[in-house]
């Protein structure tokens, strides 16, 4: 494992936010989810393709609070252009956890 500093780290924009809409990713190569995440009203909705299509419905996911990373640059995965990076835990059978916060709180919070 690389170790980073402290700066480094901080440089990472982890932020709270609800997914809004979930819509099916058929042009995926492996099988996604499309989601719209509301980060609040400083940095709106932005969306994101999601590969946890193995633990979580369309119906899991609406309304859930995530923990995503903003300031990556977007990125084309086939059609789809997604403006940022929901964060998980990846298990042994490759199945996807989302990392989400412990209670609810006000989206667009910065991860500390």
């Amino acid at each position: 494992m690389k170790e980073i500093s402290w700066q480094d780290f901080s440089q990472v924009e982890l932020r709270t936010g609800t997914i809004v809409e979930v819509h099916d990713f058929p042009e995926a190569r492996e099988p996604a989810w499309k989601l719209v995440i509301d980060f609040g009203p400083k940095l709106g909705k932005k969306k994101s393709s999601a590969q946890i299509t193995d633990l979580y419905s369309r119906e899991d996911l609406t309304g859930k609070q995530i923990i995503a990373v903003l300031n990556f640059p977007p990125k084309q995965i086939g059609p789809f252009i997604s403006d940022c990076l929901v964060t998980g835990f990846i298990q042994d059978d490759e199945s996807v956890v989302l990392a989400v916060p412990d209670k609810h709180t006000a989206n667009g919070l910065k991860l500390a």
